[in-house]
């Protein structure tokens, strides 16, 4: 299981850029994320080196943050593979609320970060079929 930081921000010029200055000041890096906007918000869900002091320097700047957990499946870099994972969770019953690409810097494989309502049970399934999780 993964900790993600949620970052809402306000979506206007240079936000982003002072989110990633944030962080690259605390030396945190960004290992995946994705960007969801709204025309004077947005979310930025980030998994980084260390969520903890993420949320507390950017709390720290005035950053409205959350962590939450996530599932991080390491997956084959092959066609099909995401669809596989999907029709796996199909199968279960899971509904995924969200997903996003990372990658293993030790394997260099594709990481697919997984956000449903209960990690824990997803966790459990997801092994059980035989897919790897960090």
């Amino acid at each position: 299981m993964l900790k993600q930081v949620s970052v809402y921000a306000e979506n206007k010029k240079g936000t982003m850029q002072k989110i990633t200055g944030i962080l690259l000041d605390e030396n945190i890096n960004i290992l995946g994320s994705v960007t969801n906007d709204s025309a004077e918000y947005g979310i930025i869900r980030m998994v980084v080196s260390d969520p903890k002091k993420a949320v507390e320097a950017l709390e720290k700047a005035g950053y409205l943050c959350r962590m939450t957990d996530v599932l991080g499946v390491e997956v084959e870099d092959e066609v099909g593979n995401l669809h596989k994972l999907l029709q796996a969770l199909d199968e279960s019953n899971i509904d995924v609320d969200y997903i996003y690409l990372s990658f293993n810097r030790d394997s260099g494989k594709p990481i697919m970060v997984i956000h449903t309502e209960d990690v824990m049970e997803v966790e459990m399934c997801i092994a059980s079929k035989g897919f790897s999780l960090l």
